[in-house]
């Protein structure tokens, strides 16, 4: 199944959300991947809307507990505008990260045009931590919790309330957690796939069970945020906080095919190359071949 709708290309160069720089050259890196060249026969119409303009790290001052909360807050106000532009033009915008931060955009952009949306959130971590909880204070360690309404007010001014409800968020394939975290999971009732799960049940069935998780209720369709740190790291070493024991090549694979044949995707971001750390843009690469699959390219 070919993508019905246009999509829009956004950048994010956003690395003000980590500990270690160049994630902001995520966006390049995956663009010089020919992303064009391999999503144009997908897709009816494709746009490339640029990027948005991101402060540097070094021109500002991280300040005390949440660093960088007033820059974040910033950019992720300005992708909430363009990624509600791209949605009440009946387009599928394509994000592309950029630290994890950036996702508090874009579904507040959903927010803005009354759109409401399931999240399967394919990551090696959490991302659930509040101000109180986060060991570290960075920002991409706190996206997913913010969407859903709870945290720091700066961050929640951003959709002015939450973007999604507990019970339509799925996690997957989660192997490294914070204490907080877990306690937050539970509390919120998340429906969280670990990489035991998805050993033991396979990413077929596992994806399966997170697409009727995210398109219950009301939901108008789904978001997809991809962290490349979900992959294993012998295959994607271009990300800032790499875990062993991630997913295969094949496993991300079948997970987008199967998503991408459901036609209920809505928007997705893809996040996390950062081209400092990686071989040859091995991890960029990858990153264009996940969104091949996800906009519905098939082996057959």
């Amino acid at each position: 199944m070919v993508a019905k709708q246009p999509v829009d290309i956004i950048g994010v160069p956003l690395d003000l959300g980590g500990s270690r720089r160049g994630t902001d050259m995520g966006p390049s890196a995956i663009r010089y991947a020919r992303l064009q060249d391999r999503i144009r026969p997908l897709v009816p119409v494709l746009c490339d809307r640029g990027n948005i303009d991101v402060p540097v790290p070094e021109t500002r001052a991280a300040g005390d507990g949440v660093h960088f909360v007033e820059e974040i807050a910033q950019v992720c106000e300005k992708l909430a505008g363009e990624v509600a532009q791209s949605l009440r033009q009946g387009h599928l915008p394509l994000v592309l990260g950029g630290d994890h931060s950036l996702a508090i955009g874009t579904l507040a952009g959903h927010r803005l045009v009354g759109s409401r949306v399931g999240i399967i959130w394919i990551d090696a971590h959490g991302d659930f931590n509040t101000p109180e909880t986060s060991p570290s204070g960075n920002v991409h360690g706190m996206p997913l919790i913010h969407i859903l309404g709870r945290g720091h007010p700066r961050l929640l001014a951003v959709a002015d309330g939450p973007a999604a409800e507990p019970g339509e968020v799925v996690l997957l394939g989660v192997r490294n957690l914070d204490p907080g975290e877990k306690v937050l999971l539970k509390e919120m009732g998340i429906h969280v796939m670990t990489m035991r799960e998805v050993d033991e049940k396979g990413m077929a069935q596992c994806m399966r069970e997170a697409l009727a998780i995210a398109s219950r209720g009301g939901t108008q369709g789904i978001h997809l945020s991809f962290d490349m740190d979900a992959m294993d790291p012998t295959i994607a070493p271009g990300v800032g906080t790499p875990v062993p024991g991630g997913l295969t090549y094949r496993e991300a694979h079948v997970a987008l095919e199967i998503l991408a044949e459901t036609g209920l995707v809505r928007s997705m971001e893809f996040v996390e190359v950062n081209p400092i750390l990686d071989q040859r843009n091995q991890t960029a690469e990858m990153a264009v071949e996940l969104i091949q699959s996800a906009l519905g390219k098939r082996i057959l």
